[in-house]
């Protein structure tokens, strides 16, 4: 919230209105030329001017609950007046054209529970957030009728973009029953362990137990109940085996946990009748929604803590899922009820790995698109650790002169771009390939990736994100020759495998093989646009893990064929010659991955590749005899590297060069 140094009147900010109208381009680059591309790429780079790859959103340097308990205090002794919207300081200027997004906080009120993702969702979103006084006694029906009031607002200014309502606990209730009283207008939910399931909590009766006990004493209860202590234990070891410092996990758990008590005070500054109507109101609200959920349309993400003490949002999260017809679940292991409260949880991340960021009626993947922030990065490093230990990636690319030198600086620096090459197997050099440029060059690559790639997950049990969500993270679409035009037009970097899955689900005997179509519609869209192909070639595969068994071996064995047909609903992909199974395999001692990127071919000076099939047909069959000879360089190249193998790799880095450190290769 507001930076508490100032008077209490100096950061009731006023609300920011929202910026020019967003004109429908996802409908419009249907059918517009080639120019009209141009034109619309160049608003696209526009838009998100600001919002750099890696931008800093917050995590890196979140403030602990300290910070919280201090502000709240000084909330509570200070401020009076009736609730109110809150524009938070610190989370300074949004992307141009940026949603609204309002915050309903708990029934706590008081909007400071969502200091730890201001500086996340503020970059994105024009961040709002709703501050209810602990003095004050405004009834349910009455808040309800304020937040719409917004809602209308920012919809009648803006009829095609969406409104987000981020609402926590009791304030899940308040975005709930908004929606369900304005059907019309374009609502996403995203609820955190919303309140809905209090009938059904032990809370009451744990309160009606205590209640000789002081109301200041049973808030305190609530208070130690609302935030798991012995998750904190939990968080810290995580951390710490996911290589964080010791000390460093250790100081933010002890801190988080003195916390409380050290501001308890707090409590001698809250009214005596506040636990009394705080209940009150959030029974209301519960009996209000629950009468109403069918009347909700609106898409809407829950956030779900399995370890919430509170109320058994677990339970509830099954049960809202099935009467909320566009539901989407995400749980969370061992968090508590206030989930956003507790370190870890990116829900900016988890809004744009979803699908639903977006700036009008649905999301594009090319014009909705945010780059990926540095806490992003840091969790990709962290889910592929193991594989970058095991492989130790050497990058190589070639300059104009034809030079050969290690990293990327032969690779362009702006684009469009085509970059061009193999799978590996299970296309697992994809993870590598894509930290590498965003860590190097600050640059992201747009994988054209299989639709299979992209489920919609309704509910997703992780603590962190899988392979998929990476997928959209780092900006992957669906292969269609649509999304190539709208990102050679963005002038993006496009990542294309013209083998597809046929060749990341090679059998044995076909590593290093390519298995191109004769199709070469690429060549002509990278004309089009003037676009760089850069072709390159991987190798390492074989180093990694050896094949098992692949379609035909399962074929040949006893009863391969009823084998075959029980799976062929899961496993199976599809083209127009063959069928592809996952292949099995087992994992060798590690070699490593080799990358190497061949001279850039421009496209500009080529307008007859647009219009001769011949000039076309040539310049595809130059690029594919590039990528075999990167394959065929990099085979014969990594029989000179001494640290092929894991072992001198290790010993590399235990003699102290550190594990962070680029360990050497062959000389190019």
């Amino acid at each position: 919230m507001a930076t508490l140094s100032l008077p209490i009147h100096s950061q009731l900010a006023a609300l920011w209105r929202p910026r020019s109208r967003r004109q429908r381009r996802d409908d419009l680059l249907e059918r517009i030329s080639c120019q009209q591309y141009k034109r619309a790429g160049w608003r696209l780079q526009a838009s998100y001017k600001g919002l750099e790859t890696l931008y800093d959103d917050g995590y890196q340097t979140a403030k602990d609950l300290d910070y919280y308990y201090r502000s709240v205090g000084e909330l509570v002794e200070h401020d009076s007046g009736p609730p109110r919207l809150l524009c938070p300081v610190d989370a300074g200027s949004p992307i141009e054209d940026a949603p609204v997004m309002l915050y309903l906080p708990g029934v706590d009120g008081m909007g400071m529970g969502l200091f730890m993702h201001h500086k996340a969702l503020g970059r994105i979103f024009e961040l709002r957030c709703l501050h209810i006084p602990f003095h004050d006694r405004t009834p349910f029906e009455e808040l309800v009728a304020m937040v719409e009031d917004v809602v209308r607002a920012e919809h009648s200014t803006s009829p095609n973009k969406p409104i987000y309502l981020l609402g926590s606990s009791f304030g899940g209730c308040i975005a709930l029953a908004v929606a369900a009283r304005n059907p019309c207008i374009d609502l996403v939910l995203v609820l955190v362990n919303p309140a809905t399931s209090f009938e059904k909590s032990d809370i009451k009766q744990l309160l009606s137990i205590s209640s000789p006990l002081s109301d200041r004493a049973r808030i305190a209860i609530t208070s130690l109940l609302n935030y798991n202590i012995d998750n904190e234990v939990d968080m810290a070891l995580s951390s710490m085996k996911s290589g964080g410092h010791p000390l460093e996990a250790l100081s933010r758990l002890t801190n988080n946990i003195s916390s409380f008590l050290k501001h308890s005070t707090i409590l001698n500054k809250i009214p005596e009748d506040t636990l009394g109507w705080k209940l009150k109101l959030i029974k209301q609200a519960a009996s209000h929604v629950n009468c109403r959920l069918e009347s909700v349309s609106a898409e809407v993400l829950l956030l779900i803590s399995c370890g919430d003490r509170l109320l058994p949002s677990k339970s509830e999260a099954d049960r809202l899922q099935r009467m909320l017809p566009k539901c989407k679940v995400f749980f969370f292991e061992n968090h508590g009820h206030s989930l956003l409260l507790e370190y870890g949880v990116h829900v900016s991340s988890i809004i744009k790995c979803t699908g639903l960021y977006r700036h009008s009626r649905r999301n594009h993947r090319i014009f909705d698109y945010i780059p990926p922030s540095a806490t992003e990065l840091k969790e990709v490093d962290k889910a592929s650790s193991d594989l970058r230990l095991r492989t130790s990636p050497a990058m190589f690319s070639t300059m104009e002169d034809g030079t050969v030198v290690r990293g990327l600086a032969g690779v362009p620096e702006s684009g469009p771009v085509l970059l061009v090459g193999n799978h590996m197997l299970l296309g697992i050099e994809l993870i590598s390939l894509a930290a590498e440029f965003l860590r190097r060059k600050r640059i992201v690559l747009r994988g054209i990736a299989h639709p299979l790639l992209f489920p919609n997950k309704t509910k997703t049990w992780s603590e962190g994100h899988d392979f998929f969500d990476f997928l959209n993270l780092w900006g992957g679409v669906p292969m269609a020759y649509k999304y190539i035009y709208q990102l050679l037009a963005a002038g993006e970097f496009v990542l294309l495998y013209p083998g597809g899955h046929r060749e990341a689900l090679h059998c044995k005997g076909e590593e290093h093989r390519l298995f191109w179509p004769d199709h070469t519609e690429f060549v002509r869209m990278a004309t089009q646009f003037n676009a760089t192909i850069v072709p390159f070639g991987v190798v390492g595969e074989d180093d990694l893990m050896q094949l098992l068994c692949t379609f035909d071996d399962i074929r040949n064995a006893p009863f391969g064929k009823e084998l075959m047909q029980a799976y062929s609903n899961h496993l199976k992909l599809r083209d127009v010659d063959h069928e592809v199974f996952f292949p099995g395999a087992y994992l060798k001692i590690p070699g490593r991955f080799y990358y190497r990127f061949g001279k850039p071919i421009p496209t500009g000076g080529m307008p007859e590749v647009m219009t001769d099939k011949q000039a076309a047909s040539e310049l595809y069959l130059h690029v594919k005899s590039e990528v075999q000879a990167m394959i065929a360089y990099l085979l014969r190249k990594r029989e000179e590297d001494k640290f092929r193998s894991i072992l001198p790799r290790m010993a590399y880095q235990l003699l102290g060069w550190g594990a962070d450190s680029e360990i050497p290769s062959f000389d190019p």
